[in-house]
């Protein structure tokens, strides 16, 4: 009992250190989404150069995914995770004193490529820690503490912006960044009794076992279809959106994003247990919310005029749902892939999403460009229009590889003698827990 009771305080203590990397980890990648238009005169750019800034740190995210879930599962979470920390507290060091944007492009290279491996190193070892019946709940608490970080640079992290300036602002980042990782490197670490043998295989026979599974590409495209909305808000375009586009206040602006924050936070709980009740519907939630989602955005853009603040508020908390349901892929990962992979794997589904934003960022600053080539960062409500409305591309993208991949994993489900009860016996409380 004693040795239980001590497994199960480790656990916890574990989690709470991977947790808090988790939240600075957003804090530092959300930071410039609150900064945008400062970021526009302090680099005397435009939404090219403004999108290119996102997209440099978001690609170097999304490019070490794999390579960080491979060192995970080489050589554990706590060195990667607490080196991730400390490469990130360096880029937001550079990006606190440059004016450079050829050096704020550097700068957000080094904190894309540290925050590479703090989330798959949390589910790695919530999945390593935890009975399996807890890890979809567990998985969807970390999404809705790194949410909190998202609000910190919302509230906390704007305030002092307008009050400190840039300067000041970033450096406190980095020093907090430093800190926990720190506290990282003290308390993260694998349970004693753990299984699985660290992963010795060549990088690409290690990638082909962890992205073999069809579960595990299904993972990749829900979590591809469900955030790149959000992140596109959230990360660059909703401040400049709302602020330039509706005419709303930086204080209004701030509002809205914290309003797709909380409803990504609200949502979390929800979707874990929606997840671990009905794991055979998985699919029907992500494809769900990216519904509601194209509706919000219709509902939003198909007006010429500022739209008022509710109607703005009802877009934010709709499309902040879909941070919350991309974490299904990672239940994805974690059902299908091989307890040794499962980092590779993790990485693989992660970058779905990512690599959504990058198109979608990049893809919004480009029709920008187009539509208003002398715009020099400041542009009309229609041209917002066209530019967000371009989303539809990765959208329907999505939805295309989310159906194509289901089919596949209901069909090796089928060769193993596992039936999906149909949806209505689902709805009627019925099959769904199988």
């Amino acid at each position: 009992m004693v040795t239980r009771e001590r497994a199960a305080r480790g656990a916890w203590i574990v989690l709470a250190a991977a947790v808090g990397a988790y939240f600075v980890a957003v804090v530092n990648r959300t930071a410039l989404g609150i900064a945008g238009v400062e970021a526009l005169d302090r680099f005397g750019t435009d939404s090219v150069g403004l999108a290119l800034l996102s997209v440099t740190q978001i690609a170097a995210y999304a490019a070490l995914q794999i390579p960080a879930g491979r060192m995970i599962d080489r050589f554990g979470p706590k060195a990667v995770m607490a080196t991730g920390l400390a490469v990130m507290a360096l880029g937001q060091a550079l990006m606190a004193f440059t004016p450079s944007l050829a050096i704020a492009l550097i700068a957000r290279v080094l904190i894309g490529a540290g925050d590479g491996p703090i989330f798959i190193g949390v589910t790695g070892l919530i999945a390593r820690w935890f009975p399996a019946r807890q890890v979809p709940v567990l998985v969807q608490v970390t999404g809705l503490v790194g949410q909190a970080g998202q609000l910190a640079s919302a509230i906390p992290v704007a305030a002092l912006l307008h009050r400190a300036g840039w300067s000041t602002t970033f450096s406190v980042l980095a020093a907090a960044t430093v800190v926990v990782g720190l506290m990282a490197a003290l308390r993260i670490r694998n349970p004693e009794d753990a299984a699985d043998e660290p992963d010795r295989q060549r990088l690409w026979a290690s990638i082909g076992q962890a992205v073999r599974p069809a579960g595990t590409r299904l993972g990749f495209w829900s979590h591809f279809l469900a955030q790149f909305a959000p992140n596109t808000l959230a990360l660059l375009w909703g401040v400049p959106f709302f602020v330039q586009g509706q005419g709303r206040t930086p204080g209004e602006a701030s509002l809205l994003i914290t309003l797709l924050t909380v409803a990504a936070m609200a949502g979390g709980p929800l979707a874990g247990m929606f997840t671990a009740r009905h794991p055979l519907r998985r699919s029907w939630l992500v494809l769900g919310t990216a519904g509601a989602i194209a509706l919000a955005w219709i509902w939003v853009l198909v007006h010429d005029t500022p739209r008022p603040l509710w109607q703005l508020a009802i877009f934010a908390m709709v499309t902040g749902l879909g941070t919350p349901v991309s974490l299904v892929g990672m239940d994805f990962a974690r059902t299908f892939a091989p307890v040794a992979r499962l980092g590779t794997a993790s990485g693989f589904v992660n970058i779905g999403g990512f690599a959504a934003t990058i198109a979608s960022v990049a893809l919004v600053g480009l029709v920008l460009r187009l539509v208003a080539p002398g715009g020099a960062g400041d542009y009309t409500l229609a041209e917002y229009r066209l530019a967000l409305a371009a989303l539809a591309l990765p959208w329907l993208v999505g939805v295309a590889g989310v159906i194509r991949n289901r089919r596949s994993v209901r069909a090796d489900l089928a060769a193993q003698g596992v039936e999906v009860p149909l949806l209505r016996d689902t709805l009627r409380g019925r099959g769904g827990a199988k």
